[in-house]
Formats: C-alpha cells, structure tokens, sequence
C-alpha cells in the first residue's frame, strides 16, 4: 500500500531539491527516503529504482527550463534572443545546479524523443533561423551553442573562473557578442 502524501511527482521535486543541495549523483531513492523517514521499500510504488528517480528528475529540469526559455524567448530575434536563451540556461544552473546537472543525464531513445529537450532543440534552431543558417550548418551551430553554454557555465559553477578578473558576467557578454558575430559570419553552406 502506498504511502500517505507519497506520489511519484512528490518524490521527483524532492528529488530534485536534493539534487540541488547535495549534487544530482548523491541522488538516491535511499536518500530520499530518509528524507522522508520511510523505509525505502515504501518508495518502490512510486519509482522504480534510483535511475528512475534520476530519469523523472532530468525530464523535470528539461521541462523547466524549457518553459523558462519559451517565457524569454517570446517576442525576441537575433541576438536578442541569443542572449535570452544563453540566460535561461545559466541562470538555471545557478539556481538549480542539481537539476542542471540532472538535464545532461543520457536518456534513452525514446525518453529523450518525448522529452523537452526536444523544445530545447525547436527554440535554438528557431534563433537560428534568424541567422539564414541551411542544414548541416544549423546542426553544426546547435552543437556550437550547446557546448558553449554548457561549457562555460559547467566551469563557472566549478569555480573555475573564480581565481581571477574580470568579473564573469564581463566575459559572458562578450562570449555572447562573439557567437553572434561567428553566427552571422557563417560559411554559406556547400
């Protein structure tokens, strides 16, 4: 019998506010069950295992930061929106470095299909669109952004850049005004 209160949405946002004070690899459903102080058995109806737990965690993080980036890309174009959606996704991890990390977990196949990483991809090609970029190019400028994005603010929360000046929204603005330039100075495709 299920626990009182217990669902699998419940345990997924308290799984997710663990990710984000302790760090999503120290996710477990033991973890949450102490959280709960409930036998871990007494979660079994709820998630299957502790991959499943990671699984709905990522799919809850993808979900919102796409929300976040369809409310800031709305009305925007170019750089512009360039900017907005580069925000949303380091803003986020600042916020929620649990869940960010939760979002680059690998999904399989078909959970990765129905997920919000596919609005993901639909908002950044939408921005690309407004550079005049053809396929591969686009995909090849998806794979740019991402990395970037991903890159610098994988190394902000890691203190990397914690050591010296200038100050890191200094350099993010103008890594943010470089990859518009390379955008809109793009090869043509062939």
């Amino acid at each position: 019998m299920a626990r009182a209160g217990l669902s699998a949405e419940r345990l997924t946002q308290a799984g997710a506010e663990l990710a984000d004070e302790v760090g999503f690899e120290q996710v477990t459903v033991s973890a949450l069950a102490r959280r709960f102080d409930v036998k871990v058995a007494s979660l079994y109806s709820h998630v299957r295992n502790s991959q499943d737990l990671r699984t709905r965690i990522a799919l809850l993080a993808l979900e919102e930061m796409a929300d976040r980036a369809a409310d800031a890309l709305a009305g925007r174009a170019g750089k512009d929106a360039l900017t907005a959606l580069a925000d949303v996704y380091r803003d986020y991890a600042r916020e929620h470095p649990g869940r960010y990390a939760a979002a680059q977990l690998r999904l399989d196949p078909a959970t990765a299909a129905a997920s919000a990483g596919v609005r993901h991809a639909q908002m950044t090609r939408a921005i690309l669109r407004g550079y005049d970029l053809a396929e591969p190019d686009q995909t090849h400028a998806v794979r740019l952004l991402g990395s970037v994005f991903h890159g610098y603010v994988s190394l902000e929360l890691g203190g990397g850049f914690s050591h010296s000046a200038p100050d890191t929204q200094e350099t993010w603005t103008r890594i943010l005004d470089a990859l518009d330039t390379v955008l809109r100075n793009w090869p043509p495709a062939t």
